[in-house]
């Protein structure tokens, strides 16, 4: 796998150090993010990990995760399925995988240096203000709250809590015992209502309306040492680079471009229904235009010129605009579909607005 960094940056020197690096989207192609219809649980869920609760076998599995830039296959399996009630967002996903090992067991260290399983949350889709959440095989969690994406410079506030939450890890094998070979490992996870509407416009829960959310999981070679299991390292010493498998491509490798995040629906029916969801007209044109700010913000040649170039999404000819002010700039288009204006100031935050 094509990786040169980490992208699962935390800290202002390794966020410079990605943004100096670039990312290659995958080019010739727009990804269109997957989606899912998490329905409503019938029962008060047992977090277990195990998923045996009788919503959960209702429940659909996602699409296998693929690997972050929508190329390559992963090695092992992974797939998660959703479902919620009045009070948790409820996560549930299965890996593959013939090595489980842990070693990290303080909340809030930097959980992806070991294999760990990741959700991102973007209440309102403007990218900014959105949640993090990862967990080990340990069940040790790391959970913070992002301003915006690092490539805005925005602040990420390491000491937030999803206070409240409840997760579970079941293991089909041995948990660091390198003498077997395991199946692979399960987590369940409850993340309350009330902690993660705070950052949205409304503060519902978004019942009969979607969420853009992502998950990742972090896949690492290995060492044995003694038995023991660690991060494998290269002829020189240095720690090879991680895998990163996704259930909605990002067409990059870095996760906090928000923009490329599935879309989740949260049905009213309960699990087992037949609800349908259709992504929204205007978001193909908001694909286009991060695509645009994304050239603006890195100052490609040529990023400027290309704004004004007339694009066919949905067999609407769309041409935007990019109107620079004394403070920045905003890239806008009106919408043919709906007539709003659509927009992305120069920080990143995209917002849609009556005429």
């Amino acid at each position: 796998m094509k990786t040169t960094f980490s992208i699962q940056t935390r800290t202002w020197s390794l966020a410079l150090l990605f943004l100096c690096a670039g990312f290659t989207a995958v080019k010739g192609q727009e990804l269109v993010p997957r989606n899912y219809i998490a329905y409503k649980a019938s029962e008060a869920l047992t977090i277990d990990g195990k998923g045996d609760d009788a919503s959960w076998q209702k429940a659909t599995w996602s699409q296998d995760y693929i690997d972050i830039e929508g190329k390559l296959i992963p090695d092992y399996r992974t797939r998660m399925k959703m479902l919620w009630d009045n009070d948790y967002l409820y996560v549930m996903a299965e890996m593959e995988e013939p090595h489980v090992w842990a070693t990290l067991k303080q909340r809030d260290t930097v959980i992806f240096y070991n294999n760990d399983f990741e959700i991102f949350i973007d209440p309102d889709g403007d990218t900014h203000n959105y949640y993090e959440y990862e967990m080990n095989a340990h069940n040790t969690l790391w959970d913070l709250f992002l301003t915006k994406p690092y490539r805005n410079h925005g602040k990420v506030i390491d000491s937030w809590d999803i206070q409240g939450v409840k997760s579970a890890v079941s293991i089909d094998g041995t948990l660091n015992d390198s003498s077997d070979t395991d199946k692979g490992w399960t987590v369940e996870i409850a993340i309350p209502w009330k902690v993660i509407t705070e950052a949205s416009s409304g503060g519902q829960v978004p019942e009969n309306d979607f969420w853009r959310i992502n998950f990742s999981r972090v896949n690492w070679k290995f060492d044995l040492t003694d038995g023991r299991y660690s991060r494998k390292k290269d002829d020189n010493g240095k720690f090879m680079p991680e895998y990163n498998w996704v259930w909605s491509p990002q067409g990059v490798i870095n996760m906090h471009e928000p923009e490329h995040w599935g879309y989740v629906y949260f049905s009213s029916e309960e699990a087992g229904g037949k609800a349908n969801f259709s992504i929204p007209q205007d978001d193909y044109i908001k694909w286009h235009l991060y695509s645009l700010y994304r050239g603006v913000l890195q100052g490609k040649k040529g990023a400027e010129k290309q704004v004004a170039t007339p694009k066919n999404i949905l067999g609407k000819s769309i041409k935007p605009s990019l109107d620079k002010h004394q403070f920045g700039y905003n890239l806008w288009v009106k919408s043919p579909f709906t007539g709003k204006i659509l927009t992305i100031k120069e920080d990143g935050e995209f917002r849609s607005i009556d005429e």
